[in-house]
């Protein structure tokens, strides 16, 4: 299975939760796509069979500018392939920013949804003012993805 991971970061924390992602789902023998600077183009090509969004918070709750373009061309064009396939969101915030708190990966579900991707897993909320460690914090919420993934 083929397993796109559409990645988001302001100060790189979401890119190492992301690249942990990706080694585990690769030693569970998925085969996965992670270039923080993917294209549509680039995500179509791989012919993915399942989504994860790892995403950091910016501003008043958006995504971060690396992710804004490929979050805009999939907005504009809604790839109908994608409809049906499972999905789940890694989501990095700061629950003291009250409303905001991890509004970037709510974007990302709102995109989801737009799509028809199934979310097959609850949201993973990372909250910087409790963690320190998020990739290892993610591990849990990663396996019992990766045993909803498996066929």
């Amino acid at each position: 299975m083929k397993v796109a991971i559409l990645c988001g970061s302001v100060y790189g924390t979401a890119e190492e939760v992301a690249r942990n992602a990706k080694q585990l789902l690769t030693d569970a023998g998925f085969e996965v796509l992670l270039n923080p600077r993917a294209t549509l183009a680039d995500v179509q090509a791989f012919a993915p069979d399942a989504f994860l969004a790892v995403t950091s918070t910016t501003g008043m709750g958006e995504l971060p500018d690396s992710l804004m373009p490929l979050y805009s061309q999939i907005r504009d064009q809604l790839p109908a392939p994608w409809r049906g396939l499972p999905g789940a969101v890694i989501a990095l915030g700061d629950s003291s920013y009250g409303d905001t708190y991890c509004g970037g990966g709510e974007q990302m579900r709102e995109l989801f949804a737009e799509l028809g991707v199934q979310e097959v897993q609850p949201m993973l909320r990372l909250d910087a003012s409790e963690t320190v460690t998020p990739e290892t914090d993610s591990e849990l919420w990663l396996g019992e993805l990766i045993r909803v993934l498996k066929p």
